[in-house]
C-alpha cells in the first residue's frame, strides 16, 4: 500500500475521527458517530481505499 493521504488531510481525519468517537461515547450523537473510527484508521495508516480506487492522492510530490 502506497501512502495516498497527505499531512493536512491526515491531521484533519485524525482530529475529526477522535471528535466523532468522543461525541458518540458521550451520547451526544448516535451510532453514526462510529464513522469516526474509519476516519481515525485511514488517518493513522495514511492510506484511503477510495483514494486508491479513483487514483487520488493528497501527498506532496517528491522531486
Amino acid at each position: 500500500m502506497k501512502s495516498n493521504v497527505g499531512g493536512i488531510d491526515r491531521i484533519l481525519r485524525i482530529v475529526l475521527g477522535l471528535v466523532l468517537i468522543g461525541l458518540t461515547v458521550s451520547g451526544t450523537i448516535g451510532v453514526w458517530g462510529w464513522v469516526g473510527a474509519v476516519l481515525l484508521g485511514t488517518g493513522l495508516m495514511g492510506w484511503c481505499p477510495p483514494y486508491a480506487i479513483f487514483g487520488f492522492s493528497t501527498c506532496s510530490m517528491k522531486k
